[in-house]
């Protein structure tokens, strides 16, 4: 799994290529744990990862918990059909806001509150 994080005005972005599961949470957490800060506005860019397990479901629900617990705000964007199923399926999408494209999360996260 590779992870590159970028800032982009106000928005930290994070890109994610690869497999979210048993063997690649643990360090993408510990990557995203470290971008959350008070009022923090993390775009999720999912464009490229080809499968997601329960654990991949486990680490997005506890990274919505954190960043809500410090007053920011989580977007999705790049959903597969087969992941935003499963989410959708499972009640997550009901925690997330999940777009299409970045363009779409980017708009949101920088629009006043």
């Amino acid at each position: 799994m590779k992870v590159h994080i970028e800032k982009r005005g106000e928005v930290t972005v994070v890109g994610l290529t690869g497999e979210l599961d048993t063997t690649t949470v643990p360090e993408v957490q510990a990557r995203l744990n470290g971008e959350v800060s008070d009022g923090v506005k993390l775009l999720l860019d999912m464009r490229k990862v080809r499968y997601m397990s329960s654990a991949g479901l486990r680490l997005l629900l506890s990274l919505y918990r954190k960043v809500q617990a410090r007053g920011g705000d989580l977007v999705l964007v790049g959903l597969s059909d087969p992941i935003r199923d499963t989410m959708e399926v499972t009640g997550f999408l009901t925690f997330f806001q999940a777009y299409e494209g970045l363009e779409d999360g980017m708009r949101v996260l920088e629009a006043p509150r």
